[in-house]
């Protein structure tokens, strides 16, 4: 009678694969660094991240002009927009230019408070 070989498969390339797919995950990877300057506490929280689902209302202000959906307006023709606004969970997208004083970002804020729209998301540029 024959005696039977014993099979063991070769693991090198399996083991070259593995390392040859961990390098390229870490290569790929972006590493980013917050960059605070307090040290904080935070409290914790189970809240989770919220999909926008509806049309966002973007407001724009500069030192002088005021523009709603891309469309230059007043003071008062924005409170009228904001009448019209149903939906009060809608999210703001408030773009400030960083010159505008800060009683005119104020009055807007005031609008938006006053007709009880609180979900506003001010927008600022990427540091390079």
């Amino acid at each position: 009678m024959k005696k039977r070989e014993i099979i063991t498969p070769d693991i090198t390339p399996l083991i070259d694969v593995v390392f040859i797919l961990l390098i390229f995950f870490i290569v790929s990877s972006v590493f980013k660094k917050d960059e605070l300057a307090l040290v904080l506490n935070l409290p914790t929280s189970s809240a989770q991240e919220i999909e926008l689902k509806q049309k966002e209302i973007i407001i724009e202000l500069n030192d002088e002009k005021l523009a709603i959906y891309g469309n230059e307006t007043s003071y008062e023709v924005l409170e009228e927009e904001i009448i019209k606004i149903e939906d009060k969970e809608r999210n703001i997208i408030f773009r400030i230019d960083k010159n505008v004083k800060y009683e005119k970002v104020v009055k807007v804020l005031e609008v938006l408070q006053r007709h009880k729209l609180f979900n506003i998301s001010l927008i600022t540029d990427k540091k390079e």
